[in-house]
């Protein structure tokens, strides 16, 4: 089929156009008839045109099929409509088959999962010691094992947690001694800086006081070198007194 060539319309209508641009067309059903069928006749070589550029540039396998308000039938195809029209309805049925088949899946991993989620739920509650009836003997000796081992493993991870906390109290009760030993280096040496403190304190009054003693000792003493007493000047007086009387009788 040859695709028909669209020549460009020259005259005033396309110098206007280019002028004032391309207006939006409102896409819906035209009802003048003269201009529906001038638009179809359009749009079918456009559309004729671009499957065919398509298939050349793209390598591309392109059926296109177009049929007129009219019953015409307009068609274009690289290879063969009827090629490729089979080749769709295999791809098509290929990928129903695909999904069927993925949609299969889902819903057998979907039961698959509620199912071990029932599993689980069943055995929790065998766990705590609920709906036993159904259990056989078998499987009541299967769930005791597995308690047992269960629990060894619990006490086991209690043993260690408590040796734990053993450890770290007894690093901690070593930490608050040694603090406790270095407070009370603390308060003796304070303590003892005190006693000192009061001991210069005493000794310096013990030799204020000393000093005070010697001042008064001292003081007394100069008293007494420049005090005569009484009786010993009356004596000498008297003892004048008659060596003066004697020295008159002689004369």
């Amino acid at each position: 089929m040859e695709l028909p060539n669209q020549a460009p319309e020259e005259g005033s209508s396309q110098h206007h156009q280019k002028k004032m641009g391309r207006g939006k067309i409102e896409i819906k059903r035209i009802e003048n008839t003269t201009n529906r069928q001038v638009t179809f006749c359009k749009r079918r070589n456009g559309l004729l045109k671009k499957a065919y550029e398509l298939s050349v540039l793209c390598d591309a396998e392109v059926a296109l099929v177009v049929f007129s308000s009219r019953g015409r039938l307009y068609e274009y195809a690289n290879n063969s409509v009827r090629g490729t029209i089979e080749r769709y309805k295999k791809a098509s049925a290929a990928s129903s088959n695909t999904e069927s088949v993925s949609e299969a899946n889902t819903q057998q991993e979907s039961s698959k999962l509620r199912r071990q989620i029932r599993d689980i739920q069943n055995l929790n509650r065998h766990i705590l010691g609920e709906a036993l009836s159904s259990l056989s003997l078998k499987e009541l000796k299967n769930l005791e094992s597995r308690l047992e081992k269960g629990l060894s493993r619990v006490r086991s991870r209690k043993h260690e947690t408590l040796f734990a906390d053993v450890e770290f109290m007894q690093k901690r009760e070593i930490e608050l001694q040694n603090h406790n030993n270095y407070l009370r280096a603390k308060i003796a040496e304070h303590e003892r800086a005190q006693q000192q403190q009061q001991q210069e304190q005493e000794q310096q009054n013990l030799m204020h006081g000393n000093m005070c003693e010697d001042q008064s000792t001292i003081a007394s003493q100069t008293y007494d070198r420049n005090f005569f007493p009484v009786n010993l000047l009356d004596s000498n007086n008297h003892q004048y007194s008659r060596q003066d009387h004697t020295a008159l009788q002689l004369v």
